[in-house]
C-alpha cells in the first residue's frame, strides 16, 4: 500500500514542482516505534505480540490517527496509513498531523479480558509518546470505543485524568455525540457536493456498498434519508441484492446479530465480489483497502467511486477509471469525516464542554463542504482528478506550516 500512496503523492508533487529532497522530507515519517507486547492468556499460557505507532508528521500539530487490530498488522502498513492521515487531516483543514498503528493479534480468538490485557500492555509500552498534544489514537478497523475506553483508563493510570488522549470513545466516557455516524455521513455529504455540480441528487440513484460496518451502514443510512437506493451490499460473509432497494436497519439489525449480511432473508443472495461491478449510479468501497484492481475495474459500472474505505482502489485501476470517465472521490476527503469529528471531540474534551448532536452535524456539513470546494476549485483550475488535487491541497498546506516553522528551510522547487 506504501507504494500507492507515494504514487499519489509525487503525482501531485510534480503539479506543484517540489525538489526531490523535500519530497524525501515530506514522506518520511517522523518516528516509527516498535514495541514487544507479553501477556497471560486466561488459561495462563504466555501470548506474544506486536504493537506499531508511525507518527509521520507534526507540522500542523498533535499527530492523529487509528489503531487497527489485525493480524496482518505492520511497520509498511502502518506507514503507508500514516502518511494518508497526514494528507487528509490536511485536506479538511484540522490542526493534526497524521500517524497510525496497531497490533497484530486477531480480536476474534480473544477473549474480552485478553484485549483488554493485550491493550493496556500496549499502552505502557507507548505512554510516553502519546498524549493529548503529542499524538491522539482512535478506533480503526477491529477496534472500537470500548477499546478507547481501555487506552484512556490505562494512560490515566500514568498521568492523571486525560480523555483527550484518544477519540472515537463511549458517549458516557468523554466520547462526542456523532462520533459513530460520522465517517459515512461525511462521505455523503461530500457525494451530494459533486452531485451538485453534476446537476444531479441523491433522490432514486442506486448504491452499492463494500462493507456493512461501521461507515458502510451509516453511509446507507443517510443515503436513504435523502432519497437513495441502497440494492447491493457485500461483506467478509457474502453479499445481497434487492432491486427495489434493501431495508438498512433491518440489514443492520441482521449485521449485529449474525455477523455479516450473509443469509439476509428479505433480498437474494449473490457473491460477495460481485458487488463492486453491480449495475449501479455510485459505488461505496468500505471495508478494506486495495479491493478495485486492474482485474477488475473495466468490469465496474458504477458512474461514481466514493470511497469509504482507506485505499481501496489500486492506483492501476485508478487509471483505468479515468480513462474510463469514472469519477473517484479520494478516500482522504470522502471518509475524512471521522477524524473531523474526532477533532470535535477532543476539542470538546480540552474545553471540558460538549456539544449536542445538532451542532456536530452542522459543524461536520460546514467542513465536508468547504473541503469538497476546495479540492474542486483545485481540480478545475489545473484539470486534474479529484485524487490528485486533493493531495495537491493537502501537500501544500504541510509544506506550508513546515516552511513557516522553519520545519524545511528551502523553498518547494529547490
Amino acid at each position: 500500500m506504501i507504494e500507492q500512496v507515494n504514487h499519489y503523492f509525487h503525482r501531485a508533487a510534480d503539479v506543484l514542482g517540489i525538489s526531490p529532497t523535500v519530497r524525501e522530507i515530506l514522506l518520511t515519517p517522523k518516528r516509527t516505534i516498535k514495541v514487544e507486547i507479553v501477556t497471560q492468556s486466561d488459561d495462563g499460557k504466555l501470548m506474544h505480540h506486536l504493537g506499531y505507532r508511525v507518527q509521520h508528521n507534526r507540522s500542523r500539530g498533535p499527530m492523529k490517527g487509528g489503531l487497527r487490530y489485525h493480524p496482518l498488522v505492520d511497520e509498511d502498513h502502518a506507514a503507508a496509513l500514516a502518511g494518508l492521515m497526514t494528507w487528509k487531516t490536511a485536506v479538511v483543514d484540522v490542526p493534526f498531523g497524521g500517524a497510525k498503528g496497531g497490533i497484530n493479534c486477531d480480536p476474534s480468538k480473544l477473549s474480552k479480558t485478553e484485549l483488554s490485557n493485550i491493550t493496556r500492555a500496549f499502552v505502557r509500552e507507548l505512554k510516553e509518546m502519546i498524549g493529548p498534544n503529542i499524538d491522539i489514537p482512535a478506533p480503526d478497523v477491529n477496534t472500537n470505543e470500548e477499546v478507547m475506553a481501555w487506552i484512556m483508563d490505562e494512560y490515566a493510570n500514568f498521568y492523571g485524568h486525560s480523555p483527550a488522549v484518544v477519540t472515537g470513545k463511549p458517549v458516557h466516557l468523554f466520547g462526542s455525540e456523532g462520533r459513530s455516524e460520522a465517517t459515512g455521513r461525511g462521505a455523503i455529504i461530500v457525494l451530494e457536493e459533486w452531485l451538485k455540480d453534476e446537476g444531479k441528487t441523491l433522490k432514486d440513484l442506486k448504491i452499492a456498498i463494500q462493507g456493512f460496518g461501521n461507515v458502510g451502514s451509516f453511509a446507507a443510512r443517510v443515503a436513504v434519508e435523502s432519497g437513495a437506493k441502497v440494492v447491493a451490499v457485500g461483506d467478509h460473509g457474502g453479499g445481497v441484492n434487492c432491486a427495489e432497494g434493501l431495508d438498512v436497519e433491518a440489514l443492520a439489525t441482521w449485521v449485529r446479530e449474525n455477523g455479516s449480511v450473509k443469509g439476509y432473508p428479505d433480498a437474494d443472495a449473490m457473491p460477495s465480489e460481485e458487488v463492486l461491478t453491480w449495475d449501479v449510479d455510485v459505488l461505496i468501497p468500505a471495508a478494506l483497502d486495495g479491493v478495485l484492481t486492474k482485474e477488475n475495474a473495466r468490469d465496474v459500472r458504477a458512474s461514481v467511486i466514493l470511497e469509504g474505505a482507506n485505499g481501496p482502489t489500486n492506483f492501476d485501476a485508478a487509471e483505468i477509471f479515468e480513462e474510463r470517465g469514472i469519477t473517484v472521490i479520494p478516500d482522504i476527503l470522502a471518509n475524512a469525516g471521522g477524524v473531523t469529528v474526532s477533532y470535535f471531540e477532543w476539542t470538546q474534551n480540552i474545553q471540558q464542554y460538549r456539544w449536542d448532536l445538532e451542532h456536530v452535524r452542522q459543524e461536520l456539513t460546514k467542513t465536508m463542504q468547504r473541503s469538497y470546494r476546495d479540492v474542486r476549485r483545485i481540480a478545475d483550475e489545473k484539470k486534474i482528478d479529484l485524487r490528485t488535487a486533493a493531495f495537491v491541497l493537502a501537500i501544500d498546506r504541510v509544506s506550508t506550516a513546515a516552511l513557516s516553522r522553519n520545519v524545511v528551510k528551502q523553498s518547494l522547487s529547490e
